[in-house]
């Protein structure tokens, strides 16, 4: 029988959303110069509740007990426009269908709108929590689903259990997850002590000016590059694809103010894959922390490759040290969780999140069963607000992949101090690129 029971890092993902009500989601987005194939989409959409994303979290009666995934495969009925809106309001729309919820546990765990373009063409895009599928996953969900590809995960229907079964399994469970506890405990207690002695020095980060609780919306643009371009730019920089988006945020990085207000390095985190064959977890993944002197990534891509391939190494060597507290995830009541999200991504040193998945599958442009024209994705949290983005000290993420002979790249930003809109995101952008010869369409 499948074990359910979520990972560790599904159930901190999990916790985030509930302590603080914000959800990290992935927005994938097809646009058509064509009308789409309803039949085709609608096929694609049943598809998606057979594998990766038919299943939702349901919580343990026990309090301290492992949430379970459990099988749910019905879709929600796909979201058509009511009227055609212009290509310029594409990405007002992207931002509305961002907003509405999906949720890993009271569902839906994914939703699809359609979008109407008075020109006769068509925008579709598909909303996904990361508390279900991560990048990889979310890859491996669409294709199967483009291909009709179906999955028995092996998870019990909701509420199987009796309440006295779940909580006798889940107590012993809890009883033989007991040594793994108390290793937990101690890493933490290392991890604290090495940061206390670390950041010694006063926080010199910007202070926030405004705390209040309204619900925001981050600006976010995305743009194309010809991929022929692009890697022309990576070949003259010395580089690769990975070390130049790397280099972009960097600068975009600096353009912004997010720098380290010790030495004004950029730190960078980039997720790292580790899903195998027969993982179904839905965060597959650790991650790499390094730092970069933004005035010398325009010229020369040598130190970002040189960095990388270091944090790389040094991973493959000593395992992430943040994720080894995980098993106290269970024990964390909700508002401990909120102070850690805080501290955690409230750095002084202002990371910048890059994640590229690279070379995407052509499957992927397939949706309705023929290609759409243009293809991105980002990602982004959902139920944001002002207080917790500016607690955290802002925040910069961009989602890279390739597709379609062309490199997208997505930016969602927030920054205290400065103008937080699309029109000045779109500014800081294009001076990135023309830093660095290179020409795109913006979206947004």
């Amino acid at each position: 029988m499948t074990d359910n029971q979520i990972a560790f890092l599904d159930h901190a993902s999990f916790l985030r959303l509930r302590a603080t009500g914000v959800d990290t989601v992935g927005q994938v987005t097809w646009i058509y110069d064509r009308a789409v194939d309803m039949e085709g989409l609608h096929r694609f959409n049943r598809n998606l509740g057979r594998g990766w994303l038919g299943r939702r979290i349901e919580r343990s009666p026990l309090p301290f007990g492992r949430p379970r995934w459990v099988a749910y495969h019905d879709a929600l009925d796909i979201d058509v426009a009511a009227s055609p809106r212009s290509r310029a309001e594409i990405m007002g729309w992207l931002d509305e269908r961002a907003q509405i919820r999906v949720d890993p546990e009271y569902g839906p765990c994914w939703h699809l709108g359609v979008l109407p373009l008075d020109d006769g063409g068509t925008v579709v895009t598909l909303i996904t929590s990361h508390s279900v599928v991560d990048g990889v996953a979310l890859h491996l969900a669409v294709h199967e689903a483009v291909n009709g590809i179906t999955r028995d995960l092996g998870y019990p229907p909701p509420r199987s259990r009796s309440r006295g079964r779940a909580l006798l399994i889940d107590t012993w469970d809890a009883v033989r997850g007991l040594p793994e506890v108390f290793r937990a405990l101690i890493a933490c207690i290392t991890l604290v002590l090495k940061r206390d002695s670390a950041t010694a020095q006063p926080n010199t980060s910007p202070a926030a000016p405004n705390r209040s609780n309204e619900s925001i919306v981050v600006p976010a643009l995305t743009f194309s590059c010809d991929l022929a371009s692009w890697d022309a730019r990576v070949l003259e920089l010395g580089g690769s694809s990975n070390s130049l988006f790397v280099a972009f945020a960097t600068r975009l990085a600096q353009l912004m103010g997010r720098l380290s207000p010790a030495d004004g390095a950029v730190t960078i985190t980039m997720p790292v894959n580790e899903r195998t064959e027969g993982d179904f977890r839905a965060n597959a993944l650790t991650a790499i922390t390094f730092r970069v002197d933004p005035d010398h990534v325009v010229t020369d891509l040598q130190l970002i490759r040189n960095e990388m391939k270091q944090s790389l190494a040094a991973l493959h060597d000593t395992p992430n040290e943040l994720l080894e507290p995980l098993p106290l995830v269970p024990y964390t009541p909700r508002w401990l969780a909120r102070k850690m999200a805080a501290l955690a991504l409230g750095s002084s040193d202002l990371p910048v999140c890059c994640s590229n998945v690279s070379n995407l599958s052509q499957d992927l442009n397939r949706i309705d069963g023929s290609d759409a024209d243009y293809f991105s994705a980002r990602l982004f949290n959902q139920g944001a607000t002002k207080q917790n983005i500016e607690r955290e000290n802002g925040q910069l993420y961009l989602f890279c992949g390739r597709l379609n002979e062309h490199v997208f790249i997505s930016v969602s930003s927030y920054q205290l101090g400065v103008e937080n809109s699309n029109r000045y995101l779109r500014e800081l952008i294009e001076q990135t690129l023309a830093d660095y010869r290179l020409t795109a369409e913006v979206f947004g």
